[in-house]
């Protein structure tokens, strides 16, 4: 059997199976979209992400100030949809040894304009000679707590009742996959997406302070996103499809695969919120949906009829 054969997410679970430990300390393990532990009377959040040449970025198109940029950005997502408060960070960087200086000055360029954008320290990390390069990023931040009980956003949140919502619009950063590998630039607002996404810290941050205990960021893919949050809180989901939004210019761009770019397309790091509809109104976000009794995710046209796509998402072993 191989990877390909069990895909990302049958690996996890089989990783996760390994690894599971208990702890008095520990508040969220393995399964969420960061780790959470109590430590000297305050919660810690922690994640890490990596990017590597020839998966996730192309190192000759040299855009090595954006790459940057969002190896820090796709790690703060992770904290953003617990609904913490970023703080530090560790980078661990391998490099070909015919690699210019000037590129790894201009990748740590990048990565220190979003760090100063979300209030995040580096405070250290380590230096790898390698044959491709590669760039792993580790998360820290702080979780806050009511009357001793952790308030977190968790994929396990949701109840048949709830509303489903994002934030942002879906789909711009499939959108600027194509237009970036012909050199277009940021000028081109779907470019500038993929290669520099906004981390939603603030509105995740905000959903906690509203009373929501149930989120992720849309990383993968909008519906195998919402899947996860389905599968944890062991309940169904229903997306309405005209609700979904969608920017006018991957509209403009893409008229026909709008909808499955931003159903499907991954790499949006906006944030998908679940919660009862009294609270969701309080926050800048698009209803989309709602949660009901059952299994899986279904996308619904005005009659209610199901729309299928050939895929829900990105997987790392199926691509």
């Amino acid at each position: 059997m191989k990877l390909s054969d069990i895909g990302e997410f049958g690996l996890i679970e089989r990783l996760v199976r390994q690894t599971a430990a208990e702890s008095p300390a520990l508040v969220v393990g393995p399964g969420d979209d960061a780790a959470v532990w109590r430590a000297g009377g305050e919660l810690v959040i922690a994640t890490t992400d990596t990017m590597v040449d020839g998966v996730h970025f192309r190192s000759e198109n040299g855009r090595w100030r954006d790459l940057g940029w969002k190896a820090l950005a796709v790690n703060l997502s992770d904290i953003a949809a617990m609904g913490g408060r970023p703080t530090y960070s560790l980078v661990t960087v391998c490099l070909p040894a015919d690699l210019g200086v000037a590129a790894v000055d201009d990748l740590y360029a990048g990565l220190m304009e979003c760090a100063g954008e979300y209030g995040v320290i580096v405070a250290g990390g380590d230096v790898v000679r390698s044959p491709v390069a590669s760039i792993t990023v580790a998360m820290l931040g702080a979780g806050a707590e009511h009357d001793g009980e952790p308030t977190l956003l968790l994929r396990s949140g949701a109840k048949p009742g709830d509303v489903i919502a994002v934030t942002g619009t879906l789909g711009d950063s499939a959108g600027g996959l194509r237009p970036l590998a012909e050199g277009v630039g940021l000028e081109d607002a779907l470019v500038r997406r993929h290669v520099r996404p906004t981390p939603r810290v603030a509105e995740g941050r905000a959903a906690v302070a509203a009373g929501l205990r149930c989120g992720i960021d849309v990383s993968d893919g909008l519906l195998q996103d919402l899947g996860h949050v389905c599968e944890m809180s062991g309940v169904a989901a229903v997306v309405r499809a005209r609700n979904v939004p969608i920017s006018d210019e991957l509209r403009a761009g893409y008229p026909a695969e709008a909808l499955e770019m931003a159903c499907t397309g991954g790499e949006d790091y906006e944030l998908l919120m679940v919660g009862p509809k009294d609270k969701i109104d309080s926050l800048p976000v698009t209803v989309i949906g709602e949660i009901v009794d059952g299994a899986g995710v279904k996308l619904a046209d005005d009659k209610g009829s199901e729309i299928a796509f050939e895929r829900t998402g990105w997987d790392a072993f199926r691509a």
